[in-house]
């Protein structure tokens, strides 16, 4: 199965071709660049409306310049990365637009490396590639079974002057069927270096996904839970899907407090239970967190704070929405781990309900907040932001998973531990 993967979207793209490609009944090799003129790709002395590289020989490659990773969050930057496979250039919202098309084994090569580190247990590798595969299989299954309405709705439940619920997915990308960054999942090509083991772990799986009830399994994952998974619906639209349940990240199935109550939530994020992602080993983390990822040092469980000056001009430059000084910020309903899918801000100018958890974390941090799992102190004219855990929190938790690789689960195990009544088949 060839993927079709939107890399990085600029006015000018700069590439170099490391092997020798062909377009137009021509072989190019080296440094070219390609820039929009009067609405199309101009390349090569002529206008183009699209323009495919395609590789010549086994073991092609080729570099794109100025590739933005981590887009809106703390560890934002951009790197020069190396692909396989072929060069398609579009033009998408006013930009040209780099897509990778490459072969979705050789993907997933790239996917567990850039995820992770290339270092992990083969357990872990082998539990990452099936879901990895399954997510971006069951995106394009899902996306060629949408009708043209659904595929042209805007993921947003409300918008006025009381209230706005939206949620970010990846139905947003049209004219590819995933991005190469955290909006969808990692794909650094050839960038991050990969291991036999990583190669091992794809081989032996491959083509192997995750089922329920006969359909791909849509399987989420995040760097860390906090101690409990979260579902589906807090996080995108409102959906049940039974693989993905609220569940407690430990050996057994211990009970834990209802977490959409705000006491219990209260007391469960400024308390440190145990969980298999309450770690702090570097080595097992190290397996989990590439570099720019280790700059992060707390998740399980972190403090931000603001005062109320930089709070209300943060809230003002990331809503857009003038709001005052801010006054207060009120949960309004939270999902099963805790995490807030709705949040009230007060402000002096105007009071406004945001939701869900993304957009949350997007407006009360300068990048993203590593959770919307938190509890607001006020103190000595500052808001001060408990929180815990790292991402959405659905599916797999990847600290969670290599803490159990380490401890002796293997991959299968894993697999049943934060998707619950899945199989594992061929697609």
């Amino acid at each position: 199965m060839e993927l079709a993967v939107g890399i990085v979207s600029l006015e000018k793209l700069a590439f170099k071709f490391r092997t020798p490609y062909t377009f137009g009944g021509k072989t190019f090799t080296g440094p070219a660049t390609a820039c929009l003129k009067e609405g199309k790709i101009f390349f090569d002395g002529a206008l183009y409306d699209e323009v495919i590289f395609r590789r010549l020989g086994a073991n092609a490659s080729f570099e794109l310049g100025e590739v933005t990773i981590g887009v809106d969050f703390h560890w934002n930057r951009r790197e020069t990365q190396i692909f396989p496979g072929d060069l398609k250039l579009i033009v998408d919202n006013g930009r040209l637009t780099a897509i990778n098309l490459v072969d979705i084994e050789d993907y997933l090569v790239s996917v567990i490396s850039s995820e992770m580190s290339a270092t992990c247990s083969l357990n872990l590798l082998k539990a990452h590639c099936i879901i990895s595969r399954s997510w971006v299989i069951s995106q394009i299954v899902r996306r060629a079974g949408a009708s043209d309405a659904e595929k042209a709705a805007s993921a947003q439940e409300a918008d006025d002057d009381s209230r706005m619920i939206k949620w970010y997915d990846r139905q947003d990308h049209v004219n590819f069927d995933v991005c190469a960054d955290d909006h969808c999942q990692r794909y650094y090509g050839l960038s991050r270096a990969t291991t036999p083991t990583v190669r091992k772990a794809v081989e032996e799986t491959c083509g192997l996904v995750l089922k329920y009830d006969g359909e791909i399994c849509d399987a989420r994952f995040s760097k860390c839970c906090g101690g409990v998974m979260e579902e589906f619906g807090t996080c995108w639209e409102q959906k049940d899907y039974s693989y993905l349940q609220k569940r407690r990240d430990t050996p057994a199935e211990n009970d834990f407090p209802d977490l959409t109550v705000e006491e219990n939530a209260r007391e469960w994020i400024l308390s440190s239970p145990e969980s298999f992602c309450n770690n702090t080993d570097p080595q097992i983390l190290s397996q989990v967190m590439n570099g720019f990822d280790r700059e992060t040092e707390n998740f399980y469980r972190w403090t931000v704070e603001y005062g109320v000056e930089e709070l209300s001009a943060l809230v003002r430059e990331r809503s857009g929405e003038d709001y005052g000084e801010i006054l207060d910020l009120v949960p309004v309903a939270r999902g099963a781990s805790a995490r807030l899918r709705e949040l009230k801000i007060v402000g002096s100018k105007k009071t406004k309900i945001i939701g869900k958890e993304l957009e949350i974390r997007r407006t009360l941090s300068k990048s993203h907040l590593y959770s919307s799992a938190f509890v607001v102190e006020k103190r000595d004219g500052k808001f001060i932001l408990h929180g815990a855990g790292w991402g959405h929190g659905v599916g797999l938790c990847q600290i969670g998973a290599a803490v159990m690789g380490e401890k002796g689960y293997d991959w299968k195990q894993i697999l049943s531990h934060y998707y619950p009544g899945s199989t594992i088949e061929k697609y």
